[in-house]
């Protein structure tokens, strides 16, 4: 094994990758990827040490903490696990809006080689009982006689990640799980041994490269839309390549923003007929969502207020512009806006139009909600107690 120094050395170098992002360069930025690192090391400890494939256990994975661009509606959970192996994961739905499961290979950080999604599917799909329990079965084939629920564990699959998004925070019951493996390798002790200097050595160095991977990700994840020129204009995307199919419904609308100081941008979209779950949120240019719980970063089909028309219309400022529907940048002037319909009978594509800050209320006027300074203190009160009502670990 290397000395502690030693391994803090395999850090040198990693902020020169300030070069590969698309975001204009200051010292804040500079500050922001640095923290970002920081951030990526405390979360590559429960990938990489507290995760192994022989004896799973779901850790935290993306949530108001890890910021990564999460969806801030949502909780994350990941575990490792064999391809070639049987597991069982059993819990209860809890009561929010979208509760999902999904496997794939190299989850986002974790290899130089891009990762690759085998399938997401909805916990609805499965049998739940009167409790609201469920269990189903893992495997690369389904076992003869079970006649139990059951999903197909691609070879090549090395995680399951549990995705939970809620509309009313802290006040819909939380989803509870658990998975245990059922054909641990031959030899492998009952108890999870003691980890060895030489795995820890291989952890280590993957965890100071996973700072930096996750880093870059986030970085080309901004750059994609940017360099196709969607810079202040929406459009969809489906990351079918993610797993993303008719099991898990799934279409984003996104947009690059950049902005001068006196610019905004307004949102406006018709929603689906039929919308089991939406939201949208403000990210920066390094690909972290916005300030959850002290910002209103993000909205959703619960917090949202819509138009007697039945439009939804949102502002993308830095200061308060005087409806109820903004979407706080954060202090920056270059991100991205990202939603999600999910479940939905359509995937409009949302308008975004950049105005002069003193041309919202001619442009806007009152054809969505306005709020008063006292009602937005109320506001975000009640965003703040709710975000830490929720299970973020």
């Amino acid at each position: 094994m290397l000395g502690w120094d030693q391994y803090v050395d395999l850090l040198k170098g990693h902020e020169s990758i300030l070069a590969q992002t698309v975001a204009p360069q200051d010292e804040q930025l500079r500050a922001d990827l640095l923290r970002q690192f920081a951030m990526n090391l405390s979360q590559g400890y429960f990938l990489l040490f507290q995760a192994d494939p022989d004896y799973p256990e779901f850790v935290p994975f993306e949530n108001s903490t890890f910021l990564l661009q999460p969806n801030p509606d949502a909780v994350y959970y990941y575990t490792r696990v064999d391809g070639a192996g049987t597991y069982r994961v059993r819990g209860q739905r809890g009561t929010a809006p979208v509760v999902g499961l999904s496997t794939g290979a190299r989850i986002i950080g974790t290899s130089d080689i891009p990762g690759q999604g085998f399938g997401n599917f909805d916990v609805d799909s499965l049998t739940i009982d009167a409790q609201g329990n469920f269990n189903v079965l893992f495997s690369a084939q389904r076992p003869e006689g079970y006649e139990g629920d059951w999903r197909e564990l691609h070879p090549d699959a090395d995680f399951i990640l549990l995705r939970q998004f809620n509309y009313d925070w802290g006040q819909e019951q939380e989803v509870r799980i658990a998975i245990e493996r059922l054909d641990r390798p031959a030899g492998s002790p009952s108890m999870r041994p003691r980890m060895a200097p030489e795995e820890v050595d291989r952890r280590m160095r993957d965890l100071f490269a996973y700072a930096k991977r996750l880093s870059q990700v986030g970085m080309g994840a901004v750059r994609r839309p940017h360099d196709q020129g969607f810079i202040n204009a929406m459009h969809l995307h489906d990351f079918k390549d993610l797993g993303n199919g008719e099991d898990w419904p799934q279409a984003y609308f996104e947009t690059v923003f950049d902005l001068a100081d006196d610019e905004v941008l307004v949102l406006e979209s018709e929603l689906p007929e039929e919308r089991h779950y939406w939201n949208v949120q403000v990210v920066d240019g390094l690909w972290n969502q916005v300030d959850v719980a002290y910002r209103q970063s993000s909205l959703n089909g619960h917090t949202a207020r819509l138009a007697e028309d039945g439009m939804f219309r949102a502002v993308l400022s830095p200061r308060d512009p005087g409806y109820a529907n903004w979407l706080d940048t954060g202090d920056h002037r270059f991100g991205m806006l990202i939603g999600r319909w999910y479940r939905c009978s359509s995937h409009p594509t949302p308008k975004v139009t950049k105005l002069k800050q003193t041309d919202v209320a001619a442009y806007l006027g009152d054809s969505t909600p306005r709020i008063t300074p006292d009602e937005r203190a109320v506001q975000l009160r009640e965003r703040l107690v709710a975000s830490q009502l929720r299970r973020k670990w």
